[in-house]
């Protein structure tokens, strides 16, 4: 057996309005629905981007929903951006008071760059050879 793709992908906030806010506003996703303080959930694509405050999280009941799970400290989310696409968002971020942390030529080829979010998680654009 093989796993299929990804459905959805969690990231971790203390701050769910913050959070919330810059994914929505500053990254266009559409917010599909969300909890104030417990989490916010976008669609990406085919996939789920899942925002989670830790604190609620890794103590809910089981009898509640979901096993409980929760992360600390700084995460990771990559999307993937030819370089017409990274030299838009390199445009749009600053505009919004996001800096752009560090840029990649990955050795293998291919571009990437990364900002932070609210809850200091590393968010990547990349162009998808970089996994080729």
């Amino acid at each position: 057996m093989k796993a299929g793709p990804l459905l959805e992908t969690v990231i971790y906030a203390d701050d769910i309005p913050a959070a919330q806010r810059f994914y929505e506003q500053v990254l266009g996703l559409s917010l599909f629905r969300a909890v104030e303080n417990r989490f916010a959930l976008f669609r990406c694509g085919e996939q789920m981007l899942l925002v989670f405050n830790p604190a609620v999280t890794s103590s809910q009941s089981l009898q509640d929903g979901p096993p409980p799970h929760g992360a600390r400290g700084q995460g990771h989310v990559c999307f993937r951006a030819t370089l017409a696409e990274q030299a838009l968002w390199k445009a749009h971020l600053p505009a919004h008071g996001i800096a752009i942390e560090k840029e990649m030529r990955w050795p293998g080829g291919g571009h990437s760059f990364y900002v932070r979010d609210p809850a200091g998680n590393s968010v990547e654009f990349a162009e998808a050879k970089i996994w080729t």
